[in-house]
């Protein structure tokens, strides 16, 4: 009894660190952008994760590199998982509000589903196909109000925000076939130690002015690094393992609820009033893609 109390208490635990986690990291994105670079601020990120990430490797023994003949794709990682679309979700932020960034990226489930079906040649049901319908009609009507918000550049904003969940997507394709076996911490440590050197060079080019970055916008790179990076994700994927997928999927239904909560507290406004409306049928459509019927015990 005690220990399905200990156990029940541990998923609580684990699933309120993530949706807290990411809710917030989309405000805390928005603060970053506010006077660091995009490029510059993402390779600051992972330069703040990657030391965390490297000793947790060491202490778990973890390995760095992916097992032999898989190094290649280690480098794809480092891109198109980190590098790349962590810089367009940064990006993205300047042009749109922190809330309808995170109901853009709560359609993660949607398009894994979609590239599964392309990619992998997956199946999927009827209640799958349903949802995947219902999530991406009341996303397109909610683009198509907020576009109207008369924000500046906001359609570049979006177009980024659209294309990290591409290339997450795709990447969580790639791995259902590519990273059986392989550590959360070997996925995580020496990518985000690539893709910080990468970035915060590269981000030399944006010509950053130190002088002009506030405490504010270092301290919330530091928590996007720290915080949401290592212990957002450390926390994901240990609910994954104690708990059934479709109960820690069920954070895309939260974060999004979060950032819009803050973003309003904090901004005084986020996105309009009909927008908040579909959010409820376009959470309605995530859920029919992610929730799977328990497994019927076979007949004795």
């Amino acid at each position: 009894m005690k220990r399905k109390i200990y156990h029940n208490l541990l998923i609580i635990g684990l699933f309120t660190i993530v949706c807290l986690t990411w809710g917030t990291t989309w405000v805390a994105m928005k603060i970053t952008v506010s006077t660091v670079p995009p490029i510059f601020a993402t390779g600051l990120r992972f330069l703040c994760a990657a030391p965390l990430l490297l000793l947790l490797a060491r202490y778990k023994k973890a390995p760095l590199l992916f097992p032999s003949g898989q190094f290649g794709f280690q480098l794809c990682v480092t891109l198109f998982y980190f590098a790349i679309p962590f810089t367009l979700m940064l990006y993205g932020e300047r042009y749109t509000s922190s809330s309808l960034a995170s109901i853009i990226f709560a359609t993660m489930p949607a398009a894994v589903l979609t590239l599964s079906l392309i990619i992998l040649r997956e199946r999927a049901t009827v209640r799958q196909i349903l949802g995947l319908a219902i999530s991406i009609a009341t996303l397109s009507i909610i683009l198509w109000y907020e576009g109207h918000s008369g924000i500046k550049n906001q359609l570049c904003g979006i177009v980024a925000l659209l294309m990290a969940v591409l290339m997450h997507a795709i990447m969580y394709v790639q791995c259902k076939k590519r990273c059986i076996g392989i550590s959360v911490l070997s996925y995580n440590a020496l990518p985000s130690l690539g893709a910080g050197v990468l970035l915060t060079t590269l981000g030399l080019t944006e010509s950053p002015n130190f002088s002009t970055f506030t405490s504010q916008s270092l301290l919330s790179i530091s928590y996007l690094g720290i915080v949401a990076g290592v212990g957002g994700v450390l926390a994901y994927f240990s609910l994954q393992k104690i708990t059934q997928p479709f109960k820690a999927s069920l954070v895309f239904m939260i974060f999004p609820i979060i950032s819009i909560i803050l973003d309003n507290i904090i901004n005084g406004s986020s996105i309009s009033y009909q927008s908040v409306i579909l959010l409820i049928p376009f959470l309605f459509g995530i859920i029919l893609i992610l929730y799977r019927y328990p497994a019927r015990p076979n007949a004795s």
